[in-house]
């Protein structure tokens, strides 16, 4: 789970916590499953489950899969 998302780029703040965001549902799953955490770097997301990074999330570019996982799946 983040809190803290006054750092995350601005374009991948809308894309995480607008309804319509095309990562709202990677939010709302981080929210709810506590083997994922997530922490902001260099105004990306870098998202972990149970300490192990799976994916990186930018505003701009493409998101970039670490390790498979199913949180990949829900990447539109």
């Amino acid at each position: 789970m983040i809190n803290d998302t006054t750092n995350m780029c601005s374009h991948l703040q809308k894309k995480l916590l607008e309804a319509d965001g095309v990562y709202h549902t990677i939010w709302k799953t981080l929210q709810n499953d506590e083997e994922l955490t997530a922490v902001v770097r260099s105004r990306q997301l870098h998202i972990y489950r149970n300490g192990k990074k799976i994916l990186v999330l930018a505003g701009k570019s493409q998101p970039k899969i670490i390790r498979e996982d199913k949180l990949n799946e829900l990447i539109r």
